[in-house]
């Protein structure tokens, strides 16, 4: 599990599935009131006020986005201003929580150097793959691959290949696109290894 403060009152852990198989958990879970989904929460807080110095003291907010074939990104966010909970609750050690659950079919995968992204196509094109939007953010790379793009693949392939150069984003898609500068808006992945690998 990785933690990450995004400000004062919000973070963001990312578990991916090997994680969660540790835990006994499955994506499906996530989505049930279960007792090991309360001790992941639990947990994550915990090591959110350990690594972060993330203090719960009211209620909290999490957004849970399942992506495929690379886990979850769990935003945990503290909740602000005058909203009644009950506070004997927080006594006996329990947490407010408001659960919101989103699953996308977009791989979104970040690199640290262009020059990944290059050594990636190298790999993807001969593998059937094309497609791809290209971004830069915060000195890192992004590309994000919509379902079309990886339709006539195997995918759990396809993300093996991308691991190899990159990892998952535990930036969200959403934000990059907003505030990164898009390089490449269609396939990505032919233009980057017509230019630079094809002989």
């Amino acid at each position: 599990m990785r933690l990450e403060r995004l400000n004062t009152n919000k973070f963001k852990a990312f578990l991916t599935f090997d994680d969660m198989r540790e835990r006994g958990l499955t994506k499906e879970d996530l989505w049930q009131d279960l007792p090991k989904v309360h001790d992941l929460f639990r947990d994550m807080i915990l090591e959110a006020d350990d690594e972060l110095g993330f203090k719960v003291d009211g209620p909290i907010a999490v957004e849970v986005y399942a992506m495929p074939a690379q886990g979850m990104v769990i935003i945990v966010s503290k909740s602000i201003g005058d909203e009644e909970f009950d506070e004997e609750g927080f006594e006996e050690g329990y947490i407010e929580m408001q659960v919101t659950l989103d699953e996308t079919e977009d791989i979104f995968y970040e690199f640290e150097d262009i020059e990944d992204v290059i050594a990636a196509s190298s790999r993807l094109f001969p593998f059937g793959i094309q497609g791809g939007a290209l971004y830069s953010y915060k000195g890192k790379y992004y590309v994000k691959f919509e379902e079309f793009d990886v339709d006539v693949v195997d995918e759990d392939s396809f993300v093996a290949l991308l691991s190899e150069f990159g990892s998952p984003s535990t930036v969200s898609s959403f934000l990059v696109e907003e505030y990164g500068k898009c390089l490449m808006k269609y396939d990505a992945i032919l233009e980057l290894y017509n230019t630079f690998i094809k002989k």
